[in-house]
């Protein structure tokens, strides 16, 4: 099975997951487009596509030229080959833009480990049905989908009182996960050596919340890595 992975900067890998597909044997595919590698035209030899957080957002770019051209992919292999699909934070936004959504700013920031509830929908969704009607997961995010309830093919599979669609999909082969199920026992502390990740988080939860950050994390880190290997595993089906 092959999966092509686009990042937007180096640490924000499929983490967890990533480490489950290198144990499966998949052959993966990773585009650093951050660093001017660019994704190949023919995207049809790819299985899968997972798409990552990063520090830019969705409307930036005069500043990274190179968004025009992921959408581009993106609406490729989701709208006009239908095929599976994941993206994380950033990720999440970028195709909830592709299917005629807006990234609007979040009003506040969402920072922390924080709880969802997954909407009645899941129990008939193929990679969320098993989960829990109420989940936490680590959110780190500014920028927020609005305005997909104007395509009848997205349904809200899951929302925080402050992000309404914080787990959404279209049709039933791509998914927007806005939150970061993916993370590993590291994720933390790499994260915080962005300055623009350090600088959002210290202005949510104050001065030297990196720590506390990383204590609570590593306290869920097992159930979130449980959740993550269900969505996983229910992914390699479609």
């Amino acid at each position: 099975m092959k999966i092509i992975i686009l990042q937007h900067i180096a640490c924000e890998t499929p983490g967890y997951i990533k480490d489950l597909m290198i144990k499966d044997g998949l052959d993966l595919t990773t585009i650093e487009l951050d660093e001017g590698e660019t994704i190949p035209d023919d995207i049809k030899q790819f299985d899968g596509m997972f798409c990552m957080g990063g520090p830019m957002d969705t409307w930036m770019e005069k500043d990274y030229p190179w968004l025009v051209e992921e959408k581009k992919k993106i609406k490729e292999f989701v709208v006009e080959l239908e095929k599976p699909f994941l993206g994380f934070c950033l990720g999440c936004q970028l195709l909830g833009e592709v299917v005629g959504g807006q990234v609007v700013k979040s009003s506040p920031p969402e920072i922390g480990i924080l709880d969802i509830q997954m909407g009645e929908e899941k129990k008939e969704d193929h990679l969320f049905s098993r989960f829990p009607n109420s989940i936490k997961a680590l959110q780190w995010h500014s920028y927020e989908v609005a305005g997909l309830e104007r395509n009848n093919d997205v349904t809200l599979l899951g929302s925080s009182p402050l992000t309404k669609y914080q787990i959404f999909k279209y049709k039933d082969h791509a998914y927007g996960i806005q939150f970061h199920i993916e993370i590993k026992d590291n994720t933390v502390s790499n994260w915080g050596c962005v300055p623009e990740y350090k600088n959002a988080l210290e202005e949510s939860l104050g001065k030297g919340a990196l720590n506390k950050f990383e204590t609570i994390a590593a306290q869920n880190m097992k159930d979130m890595n449980n959740l993550a290997t269900i969505v996983y595993k229910n992914f390699l089906d479609i």
